[in-house]
């Protein structure tokens, strides 16, 4: 069973999902790939990993970099996961390139090359948005290319990072 919060941010409402201790989604309401890995049968429920969260994203949207993660459970491919979680090495404020995240992955797995546009897709399928933070990924010439939770969102989300 899975369960589910709200959490009204300055950039619009957020609906997280746990399996009771982990985090398994958090999606801007309407965004591209809403809700894409929570199980139909799911309920609203207060749980402890969801007052983390909302203490984690309160720190977030007040400006700040939040010096801890709540406990995280992706649902997803290798590959993804793989990308997810050099998602998450990149520091608060910083950016990095699809490009730079491809050359890392290849040189993860012995490979002369990968696809920055795999590595596109599956930032694009990140279904825990803001705690792993696909925002931060730019195009090759510091364009904002592709975000779930849209083009507007990921700008307004470095401005704020930047900012601080």
């Amino acid at each position: 069973m899975e369960y589910t919060h709200h959490y009204n941010s300055p950039l619009g409402n957020i609906l997280i999902a746990s399996e009771g201790r982990f985090i398994t989604g958090l999606w801007f309401e309407g965004q591209k790939y809403f809700a894409g890995t929570l199980e139909q049968d799911h309920e609203e429920r207060d749980l402890p990993v969801f007052e983390e969260t909302d203490r984690w994203l309160d720190i977030y949207f007040s400006g700040s970099a939040p010096d801890f993660t709540p406990p995280l459970l992706m649902k997803t491919t290798p590959f993804r996961r793989t990308v997810w979680e050099i998602l998450l090495q990149i520091p608060f404020g910083h950016t990095m390139t699809y490009g730079e995240i491809a050359e890392r992955i290849a040189l993860m797995r012995g490979s002369k090359t990968m696809s920055a546009q795999a590595v596109g897709g599956a930032a694009g399928h990140n279904a825990i948005l803001l705690i792993i933070p696909c925002h931060r990924v730019i195009g090759a010439d510091g364009s904002l290319t592709g975000y779930a939770g849209g083009i507007e969102r990921k700008r307004k989300l470095l401005e704020m990072e930047k900012r601080a």
